[in-house]
């Protein structure tokens, strides 16, 4: 079946950096797109970035846009999120996500990793 794992999360001062990345299992992984999503407490679970299945077309969230970077390597099936310059809004936990070319939905969904942003 299909597995997204997260790893990366953690505790970063604000301004620091992190590196989320999620790796896919049991899926042709290049059939997919893959998202990052965040769910901060209290709050509904929002985009975040995602990634064509070639890694050519990318799309972000205003308010990370310049500051995350999502990427991906078809060769190990793996989709990273390079975040940097981190403020304390971005406390969250995040989540991987994959969906298949022929779908607006994201039927696959990793764990999440906590992602904490002290002042």
């Amino acid at each position: 079946q299909v597995q997204l794992v997260e790893s990366g999360g953690g505790l970063v001062q604000a301004g620091g950096s992190l590196r989320l990345s999620c790796a896919a299992s049991g899926l042709t992984f290049t059939d997919y797109t893959m998202g990052w999503f965040r769910q901060a407490p209290g709050k509904e679970r929002e985009f975040v970035a995602r990634i064509s299945w070639s890694g050519t077309i990318t799309y972000y969230l205003d308010s990370v846009k310049g500051r995350f970077t999502i990427s991906r390597d078809n060769a190990k099936n793996t989709v990273a999120l390079q975040m940097n310059n981190l403020s304390p809004e971005d406390t969250a936990v995040y989540y991987c996500a994959a969906r298949p070319g022929s779908r607006i939905d994201y039927p696959y969904w990793g764990q999440g990793t906590q992602v904490t942003v002290s002042s």
